[in-house]
This record gives C-alpha cells, sequence and structure tokens, in this order.
C-alpha cells in the first residue's frame, strides 16, 4: 500500500507522554485493597463548585449568544475582568486589549510561539521541560534549545545567555513550574526579562500555576515595569483554579501589536474560545476569591505532606515540588521508563518518567520521575509514600 504524504515534522514528534502512561494500565488488575495511585497528571478530578456550574447551566439554557461564535480573542468582558485582576495582583497596567482568551493555555502557547519563530529558528527551554512545549515546537520546525537547571531545578540567565544566538526568538520560563514545581524567585524572573530585552528576544512566563504559588503577593514584579510589553509575555490557565479543565480556558498577555498577530493564529485554528467555559471562568473570578484561597491551602499542605514524606524515603530524593508537582530522583539502577512500568504492575502506581521531560541525551532524566499529587489527598499521600518504601526493584 502506498501510503499518503506525513508532515516529517509531526511525524517526528513524540506521542503524548499522558496517552502514553496510561496505556501501561491496559491488562492490569487493582485489587480493591490496592487500589490505582494515579499521580501522572496534573488535573483536577473534582467538578466546579454548585455556584459556578448554575452559571454555565443558565447560561446554557437561557443566553442564546451562549451558543454561537464570540469575539476571535475572547469575552469582553472576562478580557477586561483578568486585566484589572492582573493589574492590582502584580502592581502594574495591563488593559483589556493586552489579554487574549484562548482554548487552553497550550493554545496560548501554540499562538505566541507562532507570531515569535518559524521554522530554523529557536527557542530556549529550561529542562525538565514541560513536554507540550516541546511538542509543539517540533511540529512547528522549531528547535528547542535545552537549558539545563542546576540545585534547585533553577536556570541560570549567564548560562541561558551562553545559548542565545542569530535564530534565538524567546526563552520559556514556567512558574511554579512544570514539572519540577519550584517557584523562581522574583530576582531570578526580573534577570531573565533583562537578558531577553538586552538580547532583542522575548521572555515567556508560563504562570498556569500562579493560583497555588506558597508565595503571598505578587510572584514578579514585571508588570510593574511600565515597557513590560517590549518582551514580556504572560500566559495563565483557568483550568486548575477553577476546575475547568473540559472547558478549556486559558489566556495570554502581551503588546498590542503583537496581539493583532495572536487574532490571526486564533481566528485560524478556533475562530473563538468557547462561550460556556468563559462564562464559568468570568463567573470563577468574580465570585469564588474565598474558595480558590481554600484550594490553595489544601494544595499547600499536600505539598508539606510530599515534602515530609521523602525524607522517610531511603535512597529517593526530591529535586523540586510545589503547585502540583514534585519531581524526585528514584534509586533503582533501572531507566526511569522501566522502572515507572513496573511501578505500575508492582506497586499500584502510575507517574511519569523523567525522560518524557528531558532530551534523549540526558542521561539525568533516566533517574527522575514526576509525581503530580494534586490529586490525591493528604492519606493518598501517606499511602503512596507506604507503597514506594516497600519498592525493591
Amino acid at each position: 500500500m502506498t501510503l499518503t504524504p506525513l508532515n516529517p515534522a509531526l511525524g517526528g514528534t513524540f506521542a503524548p507522554p499522558v496517552m502514553e502512561a496510561r496505556r501501561w494500565l491496559d491488562g492490569v488488575v487493582f485489587p480493591p485493597e490496592r487500589p490505582l495511585i494515579n499521580v501522572s497528571q496534573a488535573a483536577p478530578v473534582d467538578s466546579p463548585p454548585e455556584g459556578l456550574r448554575r452559571a454555565i447551566a443558565e447560561a446554557a439554557l437561557n443566553d442564546p449568544a451562549a451558543h454561537l461564535y464570540g469575539p476571535v480573542l475572547g469575552n469582553s468582558e472576562l478580557r477586561a475582568e483578568v486585566a484589572a485582576q492582573w493589574s492590582l495582583a502584580y502592581g502594574g497596567e495591563i488593559a483589556a486589549d493586552q489579554v487574549a482568551i484562548t482554548q487552553g493555555c497550550n493554545q496560548a502557547f501554540c499562538a505566541v510561539t507562532a507570531t515569535l519563530a518559524g521554522a530554523g529558528d529557536e527557542i530556549i527551554l529550561p529542562t525538565p521541560w514541560y513536554f507540550n512545549h516541546k511538542m509543539w515546537l517540533d511540529m512547528a520546525g522549531i528547535k528547542a534549545v535545552p537549558l539545563a537547571t542546576g540545585a534547585g531545578l533553577l536556570p541560570d540567565p549567564a548560562a541561558a545567555a551562553a545559548l542565545i544566538g542569530p535564530r534565538t526568538r524567546a526563552i520559556v520560563l514556567v512558574s511554579p513550574n512544570n514539572p519540577g514545581g519550584v517557584e523562581y524567585p522574583a530576582a531570578l524572573v526580573r534577570a531573565f526579562l533583562e537578558l531577553a530585552r538586552a538580547r532583542g528576544i522575548a521572555l515567556i512566563l508560563d504562570e498556569t500555576y500562579r493560583d497555588f504559588d506558597a508565595r503571598e503577593g505578587a510572584p514578579h514584579d514585571l508588570f510593574a515595569d511600565p515597557d513590560w510589553d517590549d518582551s514580556f509575555i504572560h500566559l495563565y490557565s483557568f483550568s486548575k483554579a477553577y476546575r475547568l479543565t473540559g472547558h478549556r480556558v486559558g489566556a495570554l498577555i502581551t503588546s498590542r501589536s503583537r496581539m493583532a498577530e495572536v487574532e490571526k493564529f486564533l481566528d485560524t485554528v478556533a475562530i473563538c474560545p468557547g462561550q460556556l467555559g468563559q462564562i464559568g471562568a468570568l463567573w470563577g473570578m468574580r465570585n469564588l476569591r474565598d474558595w480558590v484561597a481554600g484550594e490553595r491551602a489544601e494544595i499547600l499542605a499536600r505539598r508539606a505532606a510530599m515534602e515530609t514524606g521523602f525524607t522517610a524515603l531511603e535512597g529517593w530524593k526530591m529535586l523540586g515540588c510545589g503547585a502540583y508537582f514534585a519531581y524526585v530522583e528514584h534509586p533503582s539502577a533501572l531507566p526511569s521508563p522501566e522502572f515507572a512500568r513496573r511501578l505500575v504492575r508492582e506497586a499500584g502506581v502510575l507517574t511519569l518518567p523523567g525522560t518524557m521531560f528531558m532530551p534523549e541525551t540526558d542521561p539525568a532524566g533516566q533517574r527522575q520521575l514526576r509525581i503530580a499529587f494534586a490529586n490525591i489527598d493528604r492519606d493518598g499521600i501517606a499511602t503512596l509514600m507506604q507503597r514506594l518504601a516497600s519498592v525493591t526493584f
């Protein structure tokens, strides 16, 4: 049989890691007394609060416009709400027309990088990286340049500067980090902005997990810079704070001139973000401040349980922990992909190996795992520690 042509960039992109890991469950039976502990994906599994669900339901039943195309750049009220709340939270000035609503934060990343780089260009990603960022760059023919992180999984601006070449278009940071969990100090984020500005490239900061940052107040001062939009691009997701994963609602904040290019991308791939999800996000922003604070407190308590639990695990090493994730070194001589698959069969734990977050040439990934602990409570974390402690392979 003659195959139709395949885009080599897409064909050379690795398979979705979460879907690959789920296939490890095929044929495995988990007894009732030892059910699967799934720490492979960072996504809320519970429904949004009732008030938010009612707001969506009311719109679905009674608002005809909720079922029509909306503005390409998103609901004007939601854009204005983001601008107002972010301006207050970060001590800066953000206008509604500098905000776009997207079909999830992944689409925000795709849209922004499409305005910055084309095939053959380069974007710097600290490692371990968020695999969907790497996948999109591969699909687009953009070279992902790995920036190894040091102690505490913190990237070094000087090391990044040495990687900037004539085709470098941006540096991407994620804080709190996925997969590492670490929160980047404000001074470090500022140093990366100054580097990007000095070298004429963009700084993309993905703050999907900002609502679960352990620090009080603004995590950085970039929006307080009156010229922030010359180099800085901010990404956000409503999925985690308001449990809207299935509705796909994200946001990006950038300059007005770049927003005109973003609009071209979004109009082509989605026409507009989903109306009902945006209605839910707006209602959540206006009504769920205290509820989100409670969710944050619970996540921070689970983080503390993870940190305490790992201090008692012989041979294991925690490299980073925060927001939804712990990033750890395992004690086995097995490479992490094989170790992770055996954890499913022999410990009833599904997690992701570090090789899914690292270049193939980096041996560190063979010793590392990402544990997405946000979906298990403190009792579940205690059980997880017991199972990891029992591992002998």
